[in-house]
């Protein structure tokens, strides 16, 4: 199943502020984070959702595999 691309200001909207969904992306893959109480009004820690944090990762405290817990929904472009 080919998923749908989604531009960064299509995914800045999903922020937990502008609209109920919570998004991030990763390494080109857009994952939907709303489920997990971590990331409750669209922050986790000095993060914000609705954008790209494949660079800010290296700054966390867990690995990439935290994205394992959630399915891709999107792709950026």
């Amino acid at each position: 199943m080919e998923l749908p691309l989604y531009s960064k200001a299509q995914l800045a909207l999903r922020n937990g502020d502008d609209r109920e969904e919570i998004w991030c992306a990763y390494k080109g893959l857009i994952y939907d984070v709303s489920k997990s109480r971590l990331w409750r009004n669209g922050k986790h820690y000095e993060h914000w959702a609705g954008q790209d944090l494949t660079e800010e990762l290296a700054d966390a405290p867990h690995t990439e595999h935290v994205f394992d817990k959630f399915d891709p929904i999107g792709r950026l472009k």
